[in-house]
């Protein structure tokens, strides 16, 4: 650990306590992420500090278990912070419970359903020239960013905004929404993605064709 950090852990004795306890856990979490996404990155560290640090904020101890229920995960970016976050909540796309904005920020929102309650929290731009500066003497970019998103606290990594978080009806696990089909495609529809268009109500790629990502070949 460099001096820096040694120095303020040494004032801070219960703070080295948790940053041991956390260390633990983070090992173990880990190895089941590089499982899940098939490699170790820099990415993938962020991604499990940022959600074990979402969820102590909430006070949601079995994201797994019993708790699994209450938590909901926007994540703002389609990297490998992603792949960490939904193995540490649990929240899954095909659980209806981890959202994708596509917003190109190394970002998630954490959000308790029962109290509306969330924490969104932010990767710091400067955690990368603090990694290069602490763990200059690793060779290579990856290394250090690695190192330090290991050893670093958490004020060092991340910026955090209390927030409130009200999902639509339509965004919630388990909704069993309207189904229907398109009549212009013939293609089924499910949890009211329609536009009117002309008084008809179609599915979003027959009222928006400049937004598909395919053409027909």
């Amino acid at each position: 650990m460099p001096s820096e950090l040694a120095a303020t852990t040494e004032r801070s004795p219960r703070r080295a306590s948790n940053q041991s306890n956390l260390m633990d856990s983070l090992d173990q979490l880990l190895v089941k992420a590089e499982a899940v996404h098939g490699h170790m990155c820099p990415g993938q560290i962020l991604g499990v500090r940022m959600a074990l640090l979402g969820l102590k904020r909430l006070g949601i101890d079995n994201p797994l278990g019993a708790d699994r229920k209450r938590l909901i995960t926007f994540i703002e970016i389609d990297r490998c912070a992603t792949d960490a976050i939904g193995m540490v909540t649990g929240c899954r796309l095909g659980k209806r419970s981890l959202k994708f904005r596509d917003w190109g920020k190394m970002a998630a929102t954490f959000a308790d359903l029962e109290s509306g309650r969330g924490i969104r929290i932010v990767a710091l731009e400067s955690s990368r020239d603090l990694a290069r500066k602490l763990y200059g003497h690793l060779e290579g970019k990856k290394a250090q960013q690695m190192a330090a998103y290991r050893e670093l606290p958490d004020e060092h990594l991340f910026r955090e905004q209390r927030v409130l978080v009200a999902p639509q009806p339509s965004e919630l696990p388990g909704l069993r929404g309207e189904r229907f089909l398109c009549p212009k495609c013939g293609e089924g529809v499910n949890f009211g993605r329609f536009e009117d268009v002309d008084g008809q109500r179609l599915c979003l790629t027959c009222a928006r064709p400049d937004r598909r990502y395919w053409q027909a070949d």
